[in-house]
């Protein structure tokens, strides 16, 4: 009778003692392994969950700023550009410049390949006396916008006033019970009435807007501006001493003007959509790094006690099977077989009680986390596939399951050949 087949006869002889070491190994490697794939699976669904959040916020994001860039545009232009020699307090105190620059800088300054600024509108304004009504008005000329060669089309933030036509601010038409379709004098010209603006509260209410080149004949100044109204692309504080050093390159004889409060709304505008993004993200990414951090501290906790307490039954179940055999040993012993042959037929059933628990603990392990998992978040996660190494981790629960049986087992089996075959024959 070989070694082998003692060891298969006394395991199914003492079938409890081996099933309790083959449970004690089973609950070590199950915490295990569970605790580790709890933590795997925390991590595929944390980056599934951040892909997703990603791809969700990536979409409402391109959603919100467009729609924030079309709430901005209706701030208007944010950019005024003036000839050089006109006073600034002069400008703020009657919000129109004084002296005049050449119509075609406008064309130059779009054709020049300027990247700070868009949507450029020559425009010439001055308060005027409205003979035909006997009363003060702001005239406005303006055309349509002048694009920029260089860059994509965009859509105009004010469509162009035609020849011909007027439009009227709210005070004007309201006060004069003018309509739209009425044909009024203006300084001798006659004018159709286009368009009758509600009210804005700011001097808008007492402007007149015609075409740019009617304007120029009306006021004597023809091909002559005095601002050029852009969009800053940019809005950013820090933005307008480059503005102003790009379109100095273009147009010497002019100074730059940054109307703050519209560049700074639309600035912080898009500031914060973009910064409840990134933080709803990262929110997010915080909220599963907690989480993760807690299980690793209850793993931590829990995992050493448990494997300990596992090793020590284990031991415990090994002296009580060297116990119970000492008469067996003592027969072997004094049969010729030696302490050697003792020692591998111990270690070898620990070896096979630390394979069969470190098998059971990895299956009970990975179907413990994965129930916890979905009970614990509410979604299942497919394992396999999904960068989920099972056969590493069954190699790793039987291998550690084995080590720690053949460690708990060592003294027990170390005991066992070293028993003196006459003294145990004799005691019997």
């Amino acid at each position: 009778m070989t070694i082998w087949s003692l060891l298969v006869r006394e395991i199914l002889h003492r079938k409890l003692n081996f099933a309790l070491g083959v449970l004690s190994v089973t609950v070590a490697s199950g915490s295990l392994i569970g605790a580790v794939t709890l933590l795997r699976i925390h991590d595929i669904q944390t980056g599934e969950i951040l892909e997703q959040k990603q791809a969700e916020l990536a979409a409402n994001m391109a959603q919100l700023q467009d729609e924030t860039r079309k709430a901005m545009l209706k701030l208007g232009f944010n950019v005024v550009i003036l000839p050089k020699d006109q006073n600034l307090s002069d400008w703020y105190a009657e919000d129109y410049a004084s002296k005049y620059m050449p119509e075609d800088y406008v064309t130059k300054l779009a054709d020049s390949g300027v990247v700070t600024v868009r949507h450029f509108l020559p425009s010439l304004q001055q308060k005027i006396e409205w003979p035909e009504r006997k009363r003060k008005i702001i005239l406005v000329g303006t055309r349509g916008e002048v694009p920029n060669l260089h860059k994509s089309p965009v859509k105009p933030l004010v469509q162009p006033v035609l020849r011909g036509t007027i439009i009227l601010g709210f005070e004007l038409h309201r006060s004069m019970d003018i309509k739209v379709g009425d044909d009024i004098e203006l300084m001798g010209k006659t004018f159709k009435v286009a368009t009758c603006y509600k009210e804005r509260g700011n001097k808008d209410d007492i402007t007149a807007w015609i075409s740019l080149a009617e304007a120029q004949e009306l006021l004597d100044k023809q091909g002559k501006i005095n601002a050029i109204l852009a969009l800053e692309c940019h809005c950013t504080g820090e933005a307008l001493p480059l503005i102003r050093k790009e379109i100095a390159g273009v147009l010497p004889n002019t100074q730059v003007i940054e109307r703050g409060s519209r560049a700074i709304a639309r600035a912080e505008a898009r500031t914060k959509v973009a910064e409840r993004a990134a933080l709803a993200v990262e929110e997010e990414k915080n909220a599963r790094t907690t989480l993760r951090r807690s299980r690793e501290r209850f793993a931590s906790v829990l995992i050493p006690v448990v494997v300990t307490a596992c090793a020590v039954w284990v031991a415990v179940l090994g002296f009580t099977n060297v116990r119970t055999r000492r008469d067996e040993i003592g027969i072997l012993r004094t049969l010729g077989v030696s302490a050697r042959h003792i020692l591998i037929m111990f270690m070898s059933r620990h070896v096979l009680l630390g394979v069969l628990g470190g098998a059971l603990g990895f299956v009970a392990g990975v179907l413990a986390g994965g129930l916890f998992s979905a009970a614990g978040e509410g979604a299942e996660v497919q394992i396999v596939g999904a960068d989920f190494s099972l056969l590493g981790l069954l190699l790793a629960s039987v291998g550690g399951a084995a080590a720690l049986a053949v460690i708990a087992g060592w003294i027990p089996a170390l005991i066992a050949t070293r028993q003196d075959p006459a003294v145990v024959l004799h005691e019997e």
